[in-house]
């Protein structure tokens, strides 16, 4: 059995009651998983595995839709969870994090804390976090071009997450820390639209 506790104890988590979780609970939620990991000396495994649990609500509207179903049994979820940590050997540090959140009713969460864990590991490396969204799907060496470009214009490490979305017309977007650049035809028309509907 997990020793799930020990998140809440080493950590100084306090629980509320009620049901508001806010950017600062995820907060102190990925900051005990990075200083547990770093402890551990599993930092880098840790994240990578948190990077295939986003990925997978990103990828599978299945499992996406399963963790956000309050009807869902806390057993089933926890099945679950010990299957994917088993098929993707996942570290016991990090499954019995997951299992802490399933056990306190904060899974639903799980994506906003684990992005929150991924964007400390970031900057503790001194990187800067970027969101790339492209109309067409881009190659490996155009990304690494773009990132390459990023880091020169910034003066920093950049951590880039890429993402396809065909729902663009044309063009990229491109968000930097709090700098967005949007290059897509469909955010100009937007633009335009919203100029047409404030005349």
């Amino acid at each position: 059995m997990p020793d799930l506790k020990k998140f809440q104890k080493t950590r100084g988590i306090k629980l509320s009651k009620n049901t508001g979780f806010s950017i600062t609970s995820a907060e102190r939620y990925s900051l005990a998983l990075f200083e547990l990991s770093e402890e551990n000396n599993i930092l880098g495994k840790v994240e990578d595995q948190s990077l295939i649990i986003l990925n997978l609500i990103n990828q599978s509207q299945d499992f996406s839709d399963f963790i956000k179903d309050p009807t869902f049994k806390k057993d089933d979820l926890l099945k679950v969870i010990n299957k994917i940590s088993e098929n993707n050997n996942f570290e016991n540090l990090f499954k019995n994090f997951l299992c802490f959140l399933i056990e306190k009713r904060r899974f639903f969460f799980v994506e906003r804390i684990l992005k929150s864990f991924i964007e400390i590991c970031s900057k503790k490396r001194g990187e800067l976090k970027a969101e790339l969204k492209s109309a067409k799907e881009l190659s490996h060496n155009e990304i690494k071009k773009i990132t390459e470009e990023l880091t020169k214009n910034f003066s920093s490490k950049i951590k880039l997450n890429y993402k396809h979305d065909s729902s663009l017309i044309g063009g990229l977007v491109v968000q930097v820390g709090s700098t967005m650049v949007d290059t897509s035809i469909k955010s100009k028309l937007q633009q335009i639209e919203n100029r047409m509907i404030e005349a």
